[in-house]
């Protein structure tokens, strides 16, 4: 059986809600994901492993560090 933990990474990406200033509705408009905003302060992207992969790739390219 799959580690939990393993499945809920590839598959969301957590990060400060204000990282994603200037790029949400772009990666709305490219990526078939979902964002939720859980407090003022952390958000979470929700996808699919393959389009978690790419928006990681996208982040990453515009200079914000995942961890």
């Amino acid at each position: 059986m799959p580690d939990p933990s393993h499945l809920r990474d590839s598959t969301q990406i957590e990060l400060p809600a204000e990282t994603l200033n200037g790029f949400r509705d772009q990666l709305e408009a490219e990526f078939t994901v979902t964002i939720l905003q859980d407090d003022s302060t952390q958000c979470r992207i929700v996808g699919s492993p393959v389009e978690i992969k790419a928006v990681s790739g996208f982040l990453s390219r515009h200079g914000v560090a995942l961890r």
